[in-house]
């Protein structure tokens, strides 16, 4: 085992490079770059997409921590949680999307 010195300086090593990376995940549609005009559509294909990159990215940190090749178990707790945190937005923006298409949906023609 890792003396406690040692796990907090990895630890704040972790959340200074999370500092760095933050907003990088996920973008608004027209700032993602090398893209040919699609609309919502390829936006939200390129979201999914990401999310899940990242969903995998995350279980094979986790597998890589539960066989033993490695031991880091914070590093992978936080991928775990940046695709939870993805996933969870992504399902956000489909539930709005949705219920935006039912309202135009009931309109009077």
């Amino acid at each position: 085992m890792k003396p406690i010195m040692q796990v907090q300086q990895d630890m704040l090593d972790r959340m200074n490079q999370l500092k760095e990376l933050s907003g990088a995940a996920i973008r608004p549609a027209e700032q993602i770059q090398g893209q040919a005009p699609g609309g919502l559509s390829v936006a939200f294909e390129a979201a999914l997409r990401a999310v899940d990159a990242q969903q995998h990215e995350a279980g094979a940190r986790m597998a890589a921590v539960d066989s033993g090749r490695s031991d880091d178990l914070v590093g992978a707790m936080i991928e775990s949680q940046k695709a939870s945190v993805s996933f969870s937005a992504l399902v956000q923006v489909r539930n709005k999307l949705t219920s935006a298409f039912d309202e135009i949906m009931r309109m009077p023609l």
